[in-house]
């Protein structure tokens, strides 16, 4: 069930060419929380050192891998064990998730980017993912033509939750905030929007629950991505939205 949140404008209406919707990817479109999880834990075994609980974990997921390791581990984000970490994290992470990578999308979520795309919105994903690393899963997933742009942690200096990386992908495509939506499922991801003039639609099938994503304040909260893309279609016949 979609929950209206808060009254925003009718610009969505307009022609549909010109709007941008911009995705998360992790926990957004893929179901990979688990195996971020599962990669993080065997990266911490490898370079022995005290794992984390899978909660910790979680918690973490949706922030730059830097800030995340440095959390988990109580180190500075330039301390060479949280290098070490990363590095034996995303190796472990591509071993796992990869070969797996086509049963990973949500339900809804391959329909869901077709319908957008069918009906004239430029589609982005803005992850904090490295650039490559979300290249290679978008692609092993069978999803990566689907996007106009990637937009990854390592190509903007302030990541989420900071507006940076919205702001650039509005700056290429030409768009304003009214003219762009974000989709995620973390409240990071709702920061950012805002702080950009965003439009957001949080999704609870992720990371972060109802009641964590409602204190963020996205515009609309969904259930899944079908709610998703039904919430951006009617938006253009629906002068409340």
């Amino acid at each position: 069930m979609i929950e209206r949140v808060h009254r925003v404008g009718a610009d969505l209406r307009k022609d549909a060419v010109t709007f941008v919707i911009a995705c998360d990817l992790d926990g957004t479109l893929l179901d990979t929380p688990g195996l971020i999880v599962e990669a993080c834990t065997a990266a911490f075994t490898s370079i022995d050192v005290a794992v984390p609980d899978a909660g910790e974990i979680r918690a973490t997921i949706g922030l730059p891998l830097e800030q995340a390791f440095s959390t988990l581990l109580g180190l500075p984000e330039d301390d060479p064990t949280v290098t070490r970490g990363m590095r034996q994290y995303r190796a472990l992470f591509d071993e796992i998730a990869l070969p797996e990578a086509e049963s990973l999308p949500f339900p809804g979520v391959s329909r869901g980017l077709a319908t957008l795309r069918a009906a004239g919105f430029t589609l982005a994903v803005a992850t904090s993912k490295s650039h490559a690393g979300a290249h290679a899963l978008l692609a092993a997933a069978g999803l990566r033509d689907r996007f106009a742009m990637v937009v990854g942690a390592d190509q903007v200096s302030r990541p989420k939750p900071d507006p940076e990386m919205a702001r650039l992908i509005m700056r290429r495509c030409g768009v304003s905030g009214e003219r762009a939506v974000m989709v995620g499922d973390t409240s990071h991801d709702v920061v950012m929007a805002k702080a950009a003039g965003m439009r957001s639609i949080a999704v609870t099938s992720g990371v972060h629950g109802r009641e964590q994503l409602a204190t963020a304040g996205p515009d609309r909260v969904a259930d899944d991505f079908d709610e998703v893309v039904a919430t951006i279609l009617a938006a253009r016949e629906d002068p409340a939205w």
